[in-house]
């Protein structure tokens, strides 16, 4: 007798032990799982742990087994097999849902208008061949017009006139726009996407300011759900008792400080444009002679031989 008559006839011979418990037993064979809803007995659970819960997992594995014997079996080379059917337990994510694309130009137009979108065959009937030939593509329908032995042309039409390259170009020239069209609708698309991520930044980051408003730095204002914990806000107390040297020392730190801002906002207002240079319109005005010279030539000649 091979292995496979062998498994059918101990299948055959098996037959399940009922497992019968308070609360049914939930089984999902597709994911081979069973779940037990019963409270544990805290009498065997405090004598023996080690075979209460043996005792447990036994009568977990003997319902899964007598599910799985019940199902329909099918003949391999392995041996019979059965077909698992479909899960019932819903399992979580492992990622989130993947955020849907935004729709394009031509998308928004077609459902404001209610047209429906056509797939287009991949094949065509061509009547000259009786074949059935690709639609784009190399030798596809599309390009019937440039593979033609023959092309009618205008009469009014240039001597150097190729209804090859002109219908070639035509095809490129489409496949241009398309590609061009495209790339518009992803930089739209990325666009708008920018704008809601900045959107986004914006908000987080009024939200953190009013947080971060209070004496405390938001350390004790009551969060809300979902909310982060922000980064790089410190902020350091001193001790409300200090010895009198340290005291010190952090007064003479904020009067040097004050004394800093002081002097440089003196600078500022003395490098202003609205403040009056006395030297540099003194050498203007006599002409780089100084102000002693400046001041001779200010005395009345008439009264400067009378002495007093």
């Amino acid at each position: 007798m091979d292995v496979s008559n062998l498994l059918a006839a101990q299948t055959a011979k098996f037959q399940p032990t009922t497992v019968d418990k308070d609360i049914p037993l939930d089984l999902d064979v597709g994911f081979l799982t069973v779940t037990d809803f019963n409270p544990p007995d805290e009498e065997s659970y405090a004598s023996n742990l080690e075979d209460y819960l043996k005792s447990i997992a036994r009568d977990g594995i003997q319902a899964l087994i007598a599910a799985l014997y019940a199902l329909p079996t099918e003949k391999s080379a392995d041996g019979p097999l059965v077909q698992l059917p479909t899960p019932t337990t819903m399992l979580p994510r492992a990622k989130p849902l993947p955020k849907p694309k935004p729709p394009t130009k031509w998308e928004r137009f077609a459902a404001a208008k209610g047209i429906q979108k056509k797939r287009k065959d991949k094949k065509v009937w061509d009547e000259e061949k009786q074949e059935w030939v690709n639609n784009w593509g190399r030798g596809g329908k599309r390009r019937e017009t440039e593979d033609q032995w023959i092309h009618e042309v205008k009469a009014n039409a240039d001597v150097d006139f190729d209804p090859v390259k002109a219908a070639r170009d035509e095809r490129k020239s489409r496949v241009a726009k398309n590609t061009r069209q495209q790339l518009q609708n992803l930089a739209r698309a990325q666009g708008a996407r920018e704008e809601r991520d900045q959107r986004k930044a914006d908000i987080e980051q009024g939200l953190a300011t009013t947080r971060t408003s209070t004496a405390s730095m938001g350390k004790f204002d009551k969060k809300l759900e979902g909310d982060k914990k922000l980064r790089g806000v410190k902020r350091k107390f001193h001790p409300a008792e200090l010895s009198a040297d340290r005291e010190k020392h952090l007064s003479l730190q904020v009067l040097s400080q004050l004394d800093g801002d002081t002097k440089r906002a003196r600078v500022e207002r003395s490098s202003g444009d609205d403040v009056l240079n006395v030297r540099k319109a003194i050498r203007a005005v006599s002409k780089g002679k100084g102000g002693v010279a400046l001041g001779r030539k200010s005395v009345n000649p008439k009264t400067a031989g009378r002495r007093k």
